[in-house]
């Protein structure tokens, strides 16, 4: 398992952004590092984990729980062979462009070791939004996106550290509960009676998700929680 690719965005003007001035870092360009990677501080406030990273509308991305994004380049193959066009790394806005990673199947709370020094935890999956679409030029991105429900994953930060193209990512630790990054996309998008099994996992959550899944329980009670999470 490895770090395929490290890649970074600088702001750009977009019509596809409901960012005041009108500007995205979503076009993620590859570099070789090293690049430094810390907790950025609550969303709103931070932006980025990597120096040099441009995240513009910090209302919606960026922060402590979505300061690193992960996807991985099988599954950039799978959409490429969908859409007929080459996908760079960083196309789909990643960071990091993991090769070998089981990204989709990754466990909120799951923690990778990225290099020597760097430790990041799973906090959710990325949820689409019309930027994304704009970016990629494809009508019903957001719908297609969220059919496939491979999102790729949010990360934070627990130990800093510098990383580079090409350094080895170690899972240090798998916790023990049914809750993937699959499983969680599926719960805030397209099949929110799963919601309530996400509080086996709220302590890494990302606390938008917990708090979806806390308001549906003591909406509509526990529900469910029998079943397969794959």
């Amino acid at each position: 398992m490895k770090l395929l690719s490290l890649n970074v965005g600088r702001p750009e003007a977009s019509e596809h952004t409901d960012q005041a001035e009108g500007v995205t870092g979503i076009d993620k360009r590859p570099v070789p590092g090293p690049v430094r990677v810390a907790a950025p501080g609550p969303k709103g406030v931070g932006a980025s984990g990597l120096e040099g990273d441009a995240v513009c509308d910090m209302r919606h991305h960026g922060g402590d729980d979505q300061a690193v994004y992960a996807f991985a380049r099988e599954d950039l193959d799978e959409w490429q062979g969908t859409l007929g066009h080459v996908l760079r790394n960083g196309s789909f806005g990643e960071n990091l462009t993991t090769e070998g990673v089981d990204v989709t199947g990754a466990k909120i709370g799951e923690r990778w070791r990225v290099g020597p020094d760097l430790v990041l935890e799973v906090a959710s999956g990325r949820i689409p939004c019309r930027t994304f679409q704009g970016h990629l030029g494809e009508k019903g991105w957001v719908k297609r996106f969220t059919a496939r429900a491979a999102p790729g994953a949010y990360l934070r930060v627990i130990e800093p550290g510098a990383i580079r193209a090409g350094d080895t990512i170690e899972i240090v630790h798998r916790p023990d509960h049914e809750v993937t990054v699959a499983f969680q996309f599926r719960a805030v998008t397209t099949d929110r009676d799963l919601l309530p099994r996400l509080l086996v996992a709220a302590d890494a959550l990302d606390p938008e998700a917990v708090e979806a899944a806390r308001t549906y329980v003591a909406k509509y009670g526990g529900g469910d929680v029998a079943g397969d999470a794959a």
